[in-house]
């Protein structure tokens, strides 16, 4: 073993150290249902290389996943996405993707630890996935805002169709998105973000 190679090896990439202005770090968790987009949106607007779980999907999951929708999906993940998003020069958002598919929830309870708030990603072609997402978060009371990820065959709703759809309350944020474009992604950060610094402020007055 060459072990002078490996001690240059040791320690993190220059681009990935934490700035040294950052003063406050915030977990958030990006969920949602199979194939709506999770690992592209952790991938567009993460400042560091991001950290992935994806495996080739196999025959395993015949019979047991969801596909339908999403038929030319060949990989999943099967843990989670990990990525980190620089707000200002104080503020740092640690972003972790959660898997889409129902076997593999059990590892959400983890994710959800020390998170501050979520991303609910929709599909508007499969509305049905996102029920039992937002069921979950509902029944653990993480605050999240709902973000409806662009695909070119996707129906077009009004903000009042899908907050119906739902069955979400007024205060919820609804945003659109391109979980492709770091810019879009990256908004629909700043909407999550602004919506707890919302609930902290109403907390306070009561």
């Amino acid at each position: 073993m060459d072990f002078k190679s490996s001690e240059q090896a040791v320690g993190p990439r220059s681009e990935d150290v934490l700035p040294e202005t950052a003063t406050a770090a915030v977990k958030v968790v990006i969920v949602g249902g199979f194939g709506v987009g999770k690992t592209t949106l952790v991938g567009s607007v993460s400042e560091i290389r991001p950290l992935t779980t994806e495996e080739t999907m196999t025959q395993a999951g015949v019979g047991v996943d969801d596909t339908q929708g999403v038929e030319r999906k060949t990989s999943t993940t099967v843990a989670m996405d990990f990525g980190r998003i620089s707000i200002n020069e104080e503020l740092v958002l640690y972003l972790f993707g959660t898997p889409g598919q129902e076997r593999f929830w059990f590892l959400w309870r983890g994710l959800f630890e020390g998170a501050l708030g979520a991303v609910v990603l929709v599909d508007t072609r499969r509305l049905e996935v996102s029920f039992d997402v937002i069921g979950r978060l509902e029944e653990r009371g993480v605050p999240f805002v709902v973000a409806v990820n662009s695909f070119p065959d996707a129906p077009d709703h009004s903000v009042d169709e899908l907050r119906a759809a739902l069955d979400l309350p007024d205060a919820v944020p609804i945003v659109l998105c391109d979980a492709r474009m770091r810019s879009s992604s990256r908004d629909v950060l700043m909407t999550l973000m602004r919506y707890l610094q919302t609930l902290a402020m109403t907390q306070e007055a009561s």
